[in-house]
């Protein structure tokens, strides 16, 4: 009977792993739409898959030839110099608002952001030099814990022979 009852509670709690293992979903990787991926190829011959803002806040993607530095979309060229391309899994990325002539430019927005003191860079600094100094404090303790004990120890073993 025990040994049933055994088996029992083993089964149920591999039917809780299961429904935990199910319950916990990957997330799925970012894949960019079909038809506005570019392969190597394309890439050699200067596409680039083009990020569009629109006015509503919506996001489309295409895949668009530079030439000469410039991007046409919808009839109006638009800039496409080396500043304005990201890297998206290896290939060229343009982020452009569709209101404005200029993309999205990341080296001006890094400036703005340490001009503004929004810039994430000193936060990681500062969280790292706090890390170090929490595991140098918590060595010292260790450290300090071990020599107590000993102590206590050599004391009861000098008592023991003392007394003995």
């Amino acid at each position: 009977m025990e040994e049933q009852k055994g088996k029992l509670d083993r089964m149920l709690e591999m039917i809780e792993e299961l429904k935990e293992d199910k319950q916990v979903k990957k997330e799925k990787p970012f894949k960019l739409p079909f038809m506005s991926r570019v392969g190597k190829g394309a890439a050699k011959r200067n596409f680039a898959t083009v990020m569009i803002i629109s006015e509503n806040r919506n996001v489309d993607f295409k895949k668009l030839q530079i030439i000469d530095q410039t991007i046409m979309l919808n009839g109006v060229p638009r800039l496409a110099s080396g500043e304005f391309v990201l890297n998206f899994k290896n290939k060229p990325l343009i982020v452009i608002p569709e209101w404005s002539v200029q993309p999205l430019s990341p080296s001006e927005n890094f400036k703005n952001s340490l001009i503004n003191g929004s810039n994430s860079a000193g936060y990681r600094l500062l969280m790292a030099r706090m890390q170090t100094e929490a595991i140098k404090l918590g060595k010292k303790i260790g450290g300090l814990g071990i020599s107590i004990g000993v102590l206590v120890i050599g004391g009861i073993i000098a008592w023991a022979l003392i007394k003995g």
